[in-house]
């Protein structure tokens, strides 16, 4: 019997889903087979509808060999391993004469632990261990989710937090689990055998493809010790949030808060010595942070630096006090001492890592109007670490729908430490950017509509004109309205603002969750949904609902953000243009996935307006502009309040 070719392959897949064949998808999946055979690296821009997840899944399929599928969110997770996946399997079976295994991933923490569960939490205060049923009042919410996780655990195959309906708070989920460093260990665990995590593990060792997130993906780069298994091919989904996601695992951070637990979870299991050195550390940190103003340390302040070294010394005198209270203990005591060293070495790590004080790391001040001051450390750049640890060993697949920013994707492939596309050399990986299309006509199905008349946003202050912009455009559509603002002040402003003006239900995030105020948004056309950042990616609201998305400013990061502005700089120290490479980068990439909720299937109509006329005035617009979808574009406020009422009438028209 003949292979099965990747076209016949593809045309099976879709089928089974009950999708249509896109020319997009095909060339996508060819791209993806390609590169898988030869071993290169390939970046994909697929726009929304193209079906990207079946045009990566059936090469990868028929390849053969285990691949790694990671993903931003959970939604694409669940996706995959409850919808796209069994259904693909199933259709393919029959010509590839296998059937492929699949396994979801993700770390420890999301998994139920069942010590923790049956003989309690480790409580600082206490000797030993607490009940957290007896604990929590049984009529509280509290304690009737934990009463509901008990009796969920003797059901569930899983443990998975994702899989418990409906869910409980971080709160409620922290009392029945572990992370990777306060786990006992499956060997030492008397519910070793049964673990939920481990069982999971196991399960990702025997499939072919293990989907995970860009958190364990970053955690198994970063820290050395393999989490996932070994694999030959990698497929990164969503990969415009590559960068900010492994950020965020390399980033460190030291409150008083945290390092007060950490003393009181330690002083009990060491000498009085030691728990005296620590919490006098942690007092003088503490001292200090009462007066930390928010803002990048260029240079580690004298007495900062007397308070980490401190910290530092201390608590690896503790780790070390620790390590010898081992041998008398018995499972409980030890998921106390687990849990106390795990404290305690973050602390550490954290004090030791500023404290050495490397030229690759920016750190900086937050403040909090809830928790406080917190120190926080993150890496300059993880270009450095992504070539290394990504593109080192295995041939790697990166798609999203936004990838390719002003028109090549160079600035993408910079951020993930790749060259230029067709740079030569040794050690530089090879790859190839490819942009596959979309299946939606958006110059058809879209305006781009840039008020260029308003006044240029300022750093705060009130923007009559904008607000007056605002309610006119949201008249004009009859609501169906997607507020994307840069911050939730803007957001909220706006909201009030309009509420008072308009006779239209106005949604503001935060009032409820996400997942119910899409739900409203969807369910009524007249309503609008204003909100910041989850909104600018999180949104998928085909048809009448969502006709006008309005973006209030562009995104650049803000100029106070140390962590942006020290990337800024360093690209500028180097020679090149760090506005460009940095901050027109990040807007780019928000504008590129914003302006994309807009058109989600082929009956879509619509505008994206954006009530900055920097998009039109400014020598970086083009840019920008470049990096959208190509709808048809216009500075007109008349014509496109004219389009907008025409979107409505034909709305309502087929409404009735």
């Amino acid at each position: 019997m003949t292979k099965p070719s990747l076209p016949e392959l593809l045309h099976t897949a879709v089928a089974a889903v009950g999708g249509t064949e896109r020319p997009g998808q095909v060339t996508m999946a060819t791209a993806v087979a390609d590169a898988i055979d030869d071993g290169s690296h390939l970046l994909v821009q697929a726009g929304t509808g193209t079906g990207k997840s079946l045009g990566y899944l059936v090469p990868a399929l028929a390849h053969g060999e285990r691949v790694v599928i990671a993903t931003a969110t959970l939604a694409l997770q669940r996706q995959l391993v409850e919808r796209d996946l069994p259904r693909t399997v199933d259709a393919l079976h029959p010509q590839l004469r296998r059937r492929p295994e699949f396994a979801m991933l993700k770390g420890r923490s999301n998994y139920l632990c069942l010590h923790r569960l049956h003989e309690g939490v480790p409580q600082e205060e206490e000797d030993g261990l607490f009940d957290q049923f007896e604990a929590a009042a049984p009529t509280s919410k509290l304690g009737q989710d934990l009463l509901r996780m008990k009796d969920w655990a003797d059901e569930t195959e899983t443990g998975d937090r994702d899989d418990l309906t409906p869910g409980v708070s971080d709160r409620a989920w922290g009392q029945v689990s572990v992370s990777s460093r306060e786990c006992l260990g499956a060997s030492k665990c008397a519910y070793g055998a049964e673990c939920f995590a481990e069982m999971a593990r196991e399960r990702a060792k025997l499939s072919d493809v293990v989907v995970t997130n860009h958190a364990l993906l970053a955690i198994d780069a970063i820290e050395g010790a393999p989490v996932l298994p070994q694999h030959e091919v990698l497929i990164v989904d969503e990969a415009h949030e590559l960068v900010s996601r492994v950020t965020g695992v390399a980033t460190g951070e030291l409150t008083p808060g945290q390092v007060n637990r950490a003393v009181r979870r330690a002083a009990k299991l060491v000498n009085e010595k030691a728990a005296d050195q620590l919490q006098t550390a942690a007092e003088g940190f503490e001292r200090l942070m009462e007066l930390a103003l928010p803002g990048r340390l260029e240079e580690i302040p004298e007495d900062l630096g007397y308070a980490l070294m401190a910290l530092r010394d201390a608590a690896r005198t503790v780790i070390s006090a620790l390590g010898s209270t081992r041998d008398k203990s018995g499972q409980d005591e030890d998921a106390v001492r687990k849990q106390a060293l795990a404290a305690v070495e973050n602390v550490h790590a954290v004090a030791e890592r500023i404290s050495n004080g490397s030229e690759y790391d920016v750190v900086w001040y937050e403040r909090h109007d809830r928790f406080g001051a917190s120190l926080r450390v993150a890496p300059l750049s993880v270009s450095g670490l992504l070539r290394e640890k990504l593109f080192a060993d295995r041939s790697v697949v990166l798609t999203s729908a936004t990838l390719k920013l002003g028109g090549d994707f160079n600035g993408v492939g910079a951020s993930l430490g790749l060259a230029p596309e067709g740079t030569e050399g040794e050690d530089v990986p090879q790859w190839k950017g490819i942009d596959v299309g979309s299946p939606f006509d958006y110059p058809k199905q879209g305006i781009l509509y840039v008020a260029r008349h308003l006044a240029t946003p300022g750093r705060e202050g009130s923007r009559g004109d904008m607000m007056d912009e605002l309610a006119e455009l949201v008249e004009a559509a009859g609501g169906r309205t997607l507020g994307l603002f840069s911050s939730m002040r803007a957001a909220q402003a706006a909201a009030e603002e309009l509420r008072g003006r308009l006779d239209k239900p106005i949604l503001l995030q935060g009032e409820d969750t996400l997942g119910e105020l899409i739900k409203t948004f969807a369910g009524d056309p007249e309503t609008c949904l204003f909100g910041t950042l989850s909104l600018w990616q999180g949104v998928d609201v085909p048809g009448p609902s969502c006709q006008l998305v309005i973006m209030d400013r562009i995104p650049f990061p803000r100029p106070d953000d140390p962590l942006m502005s020290a990337r800024q700089k360093a690209v500028e120290e180097g020679g090149g243009n760090g506005f460009m490479a940095v901050a027109a980068t990040h807007a780019a990439l928000l504008m590129a996935q914003g302006a994309g909720r807009l058109v989600r299937a082929t009956g879509d109509r619509g505008v994206v307006a954006v009530l900055d006329p920097r998009l039109a005035n400014a020598r970086y617009g083009s840019y920008l502009r470049a990096s959208l979808p190509d709808f048809w574009y216009t500075t007109d406020r008349n014509q496109v309040r004219r389009s907008l009422a025409a979107i409505d009438a034909a709305a309502k028209a087929d409404s009735k």
